[in-house]
C-alpha cells in the first residue's frame, strides 16, 4: 500500500547550512499492516512519517500511496501528533468532528461515527466535556479519534503516548490495538521505546542515527490479540532483546562521540 523508494530529505538551515535528515530510505508497507519506526533522537522518524503524511516532500527519491505519488496531505491518511492539540473552546464531540467540518462533510453520518469511535475508546458520556476536564490519556484517546473520524486507510501517529505514565500507556497500546483490529488501517507508529514498538507491531524497522537510513526490519511473529500475558513473555523478551541489539550500534556511536 505504501511504498518508499530511496528517499532522501536534506532541510537548508536559515544560515544556509544543509542538513541531511533521511538518505536513501527504501521501505513497503502492506495494507492493514502495524509497523513501529524506533531509532535513536534526530535519526528523520518524523521525517519520514511526514514524508508519508505529505507534509513535506522527499528531496530525492518518491513516496507513494496505492501507486500514486504522494505531493500533497491526502484525505485517506489521519495523523496524530505528541500532543493531542485538541481546541480547548470545542467540546471533545466537536473536536473529533473538527476535520470533517474543514473537509465540508460533516452530516449525520460523520456524527454517528465520532460517536462510535468515542464509545471504542471508552469515552461515551464525555462528548459535551472540554479537553480541560479531561485526563492526558483521554485526551489522546479523543486525539485518535479525531484522525480516525474521516475513515482514512492510514493512520500516521508521531510518538503520540510519550508524555503519558506507563499504567496509561500501556491501556492506551491495547485501545489502540482494538481500533486497529476492528477498523482495519494500515498505521506507522513512531515510538522511542523498545518495549511498546515488540509489543503493538507486526513489524519494527530500526533506523540508524543521522542520516536516517533503514538498519534493520524484524518481524513480530506472535499470536493475536495481544495481552498483558504477551509482555511477560519470553518471547516478547527474546524480540525486545533483538530490537535493542539492532539500535545499539547508534547509540555507542553516539557515546564514543
Amino acid at each position: 500500500m505504501i511504498v518508499i523508494d530511496h528517499a532522501a530529505k536534506t532541510f537548508v538551515t536559515r544560515g544556509g547550512e544543509a542538513v541531511v535528515a533521511l538518505s536513501g530510505i527504501s521501505l513497503t508497507i502492506a495494507r492493514n499492516e502495524f509497523v513501529c519506526l524506533v531509532g535513536p533522537s534526530g535519526c528523520g522518524k518524523s521525517t519520514l512519517l511526514r514524508l508519508v503524511a505529505g507534509l513535506v516532500t522527499p528531496s530525492s527519491g518518491t513516496v507513494a500511496v496505492g501507486g500514486t505519488a504522494v505531493t500533497a496531505p491526502r484525505e485517506d491518511t489521519g495523523i496524530v501528533f505528541q500532543a493531542p492539540t485538541l481546541l480547548p473552546w470545542a467540546s471533545i464531540l466537536d473536536n473529533v468532528l473538527f476535520p470533517l467540518d474543514m473537509m465540508g462533510k460533516l452530516d449525520a453520518a460523520g456524527r454517528a461515527r465520532a460517536r462510535d469511535l468515542l464509545a471504542l475508546v471508552g469515552l461515551s458520556g464525555f462528548e459535551g466535556k472540554y479537553p480541560r476536564e479531561l485526563s492526558g490519556g483521554m485526551q489522546q484517546r479523543a486525539g485518535i479519534c479525531r484522525a480516525l473520524v474521516h475513515d482514512p486507510d492510514i493512520l500516521l501517529m508521531d510518538e503520540p503516548f510519550a508524555a503519558l505514565d506507563e499504567i496509561t500507556r500501556f491501556r492506551l497500546n491495547d485501545d489502540l490495538l482494538t481500533l486497529w483490529r476492528s477498523l482495519g488501517k494500515t498505521v506507522i507508529f513512531v515510538t522511542h521505546s523498545v518495549f511498546e514498538s515488540v509489543y503493538l507491531s507486526q513489524r519494527v524497522v530500526v533506523m540508524t542515527q543521522r542520516p536516517g537510513r533503514i538498519g534493520a526490519e524484524i518481524r513480530i511473529e506472535a499470536g493475536e490479540p495481544r495481552s498483558d500475558g504477551f509482555r511477560t513473555s519470553a518471547v516478547y523478551a527474546d524480540y525486545c532483546r533483538k530490537v535493542s541489539c539492532a539500535l545499539a550500534p547508534s547509540y555507542a556511536g553516539r557515546m564514543a562521540l
